[in-house]
């Protein structure tokens, strides 16, 4: 019996201690901190290589052209000016914008000074002349060699007198012909220097695009090319070029005035400027109006063309790389007419093939 009640109890105790194992190691995991969870990385894509652009090889019209900004002028058109230097503008005739007619005066100095001067060369000439009349009748009486001292002397009067009418004669300027007052730079009362501009008269019906060059523009341009004129707010006008300039604004020396910042500027003239011949060219414009001249100086059709882009070279080698359906290759080509935009293959590729771009 006592063996039995020793058994019995050496069970309740193993359960209870297995019990108490189990509590204690359940409570102990209660106890511990929560394991974090995996952090998830997003995937990193491997960089991609860049694919290099490709051109198909075209055919197009190709134009190499020189541009120019020009204006409006008249075909006959004269800068007035007066050869009297330092004087003071006595009147004006005329406001801009009017017409006028051949013989017209446009402005006049005040020469009073020199009128002055003229009436009293005047009665001294005329008492020249009485002494000369006296001369002539006693001219068989006095040497040869000294009727004609005072012959000579008598002329040189003379032409003193007629020399000082023809000053004053140039202080009042005319209309040379028919035509617009289309600038006048003087009014009552300025001084002016001799051989500055006072004024310009163009005939307005002879209105034509026109543009001065430089030395190389005048290089790459000649008579007859054709040329597209654009004028702002009207439109674009094609014609040819009809004139060259006698001169490049290259050659004028800074304005023509001899490198003097002083002196006046030289008047312009139609032979200063390329000239472009218009089949038509509307109405209502104005002479200076500001405008653009494409000068088309080459064109070649059904040209075989690539984008700059495309175009390699090492040392003297000049080609391309094509792409085909065997990959990529080299092939040396013959360049022609390059542009901005295009250049022209003369030999080495054809229409339809691909070229790769950097």
């Amino acid at each position: 019996m006592s063996m039995k009640w020793w058994t019995e109890n050496l069970s309740k105790r193993s359960l209870i201690a297995a019990m108490c194992v189990t509590m204690a190691f359940t409570s102990g995991c209660a106890l511990l901190p929560d394991e974090k969870a995996e952090e998830e990385l997003p995937e990193i894509a491997p960089p991609q290589i860049s694919k290099k652009p490709e051109y198909e090889v075209t055919t197009k019209t190709l134009e190499t052209k020189v541009q120019v900004i020009g204006k409006l002028i008249s075909l006959e058109e004269e800068t007035m000016f007066f050869t009297l230097g330092d004087k003071h503008v006595k009147e004006v005739f005329v406001k801009n914008g009017a017409e006028v007619q051949a013989g017209d005066p446009i402005a006049a100095l005040d020469v009073e000074d020199l009128e002055k001067q003229l009436r009293n060369e005047r009665l001294a000439f005329r008492r020249e002349e009485n002494l000369m009349k006296q001369t002539l009748r006693t001219r068989d009486e006095m040497d040869a060699i000294e009727f004609e001292e005072k012959q000579i002397a008598f002329e040189e009067k003379r032409q003193k007198l007629v020399d000082l009418e023809e000053e004053i004669a140039k202080a009042t300027i005319y209309a040379p012909f028919a035509g617009t007052i289309v600038s006048l730079s003087v009014q009552k009362g300025d001084q002016v220097k001799a051989y500055a501009p006072v004024a310009i008269v163009a005939d307005t019906a002879l209105i034509t695009p026109a543009a001065k060059l430089t030395k190389t523009e005048l290089a790459k341009v000649s008579v007859g090319m054709e040329a597209v004129v654009t004028i702002s707010n009207v439109g674009n006008f094609k014609g040819k070029v009809e004139q060259l300039p006698i001169k490049s604004t290259e050659q004028e020396n800074g304005g023509g005035n001899g490198g003097d910042p002083n002196a006046p500027s030289k008047p312009e003239r139609p032979e200063d400027f390329m000239i472009v011949d218009l089949p038509e060219l509307p109405g209502g414009l104005d002479r200076g109006t500001p405008i653009s001249i494409n000068i088309i100086t080459k064109r070649t059709e059904n040209a075989v063309v690539i984008p700059p882009s495309t175009l390699r070279s090492i040392g003297s080698r000049t080609y391309v790389q094509v792409i085909d359906e065997e990959g990529k290759r080299e092939v040396d080509v013959e360049v022609g007419q390059q542009t901005a935009t295009d250049i022209e293959i003369l030999a080495g590729l054809e229409p339809g093939q691909k070229v790769v771009g950097r």
